[in-house]
């Protein structure tokens, strides 16, 4: 079932009833294959579609004006993350891959339609949206701490957040991100991001190696991050 990402996302927040969940099962569109760095929609553009993310990881980012990128969020298979879009029409921020992603492209009328016949999965869908500016919000705090904690923090998000979507196995998920794309993220360079992966290494904490993260000892990242995972708004966590 290619939407089964986005029925576990939204479950891990909420209770989808047997009707609602037959209906995001049958969600369709034109599938996209994007290649790394391959963008998805660009500031300025008005897009007809919302994607569904199902294969990969991508971001939204804004370039400022000395060309550095900035990443505002990593989205996930089962994210929408331009749902936004069905209501503000001009992008005012790029959305792209990272990594070799797939998606489906629902067209804005099609996803109106449901969204009209279906008031709960609008309701879900907004909640799912308010969760994502709650995740805005922790970066802003996030981004304020040192590195250390900084990046220690991300793993944490990112393995819950892989977990509910039904991806890690025990304390092991996916995470082929570059050290620069984490820099980019966390407002450090690549170097700085080098240095802090020895250190959290070297205190036994994690092990990053062929694209797979594995945590050692959750609760010590946890510590080291300052991470509280309230804010995810998850019905279940590691």
């Amino acid at each position: 079932m290619q939407t089964t990402p986005l029925l576990r996302r939204l479950q891990a927040i909420a209770t989808p009833t047997d009707e609602e969940r037959e209906v995001l099962a049958s969600l369709s569109g034109a599938t996209r294959q994007l290649r790394p760095n391959e963008d998805i929609a660009r500031v300025g553009e008005q897009p007809s579609v919302v994607c569904l993310m199902l294969e990969g990881i991508a971001c939204r980012y804004k370039i400022s004006a000395d060309g550095k990128r900035q990443i505002m969020s990593f989205h996930l298979p089962g994210d929408m993350p331009d749902l936004n879009t069905l209501f503000v029409h001009t992008m005012d921020h790029n959305f792209g891959a990272l990594v070799p992603t797939t998606v489906i492209t629902v067209p804005h009328d099609k996803m109106r339609g449901i969204l009209v016949r279906y008031p709960r999965i609008a309701h879900l869908l907004w909640r799912e949206t308010l969760i994502d500016a709650a995740v805005y919000r922790e970066w802003i705090v996030m981004r304020d701490r040192p590195a250390y904690a900084r990046v220690a923090h991300l793993f944490c998000e990112l393995f819950l957040r892989m977990q509910v979507i039904g991806l890690s196995k025990d304390l092991s998920c996916p995470l082929p991100l570059t050290q620069l794309q984490m820099g980019d993220a966390l407002g450090l360079s690549d170097v700085h991001v080098n240095r802090t992966l020895q250190e959290l290494r070297a205190e036994q904490l994690i092990r990053l190696e062929g694209g797979t993260l594995t945590i050692l000892d959750w609760e010590g990242l946890n510590y080291a991050g300052e991470f509280d995972s309230l804010y995810l708004h998850l019905k279940r966590a590691a």
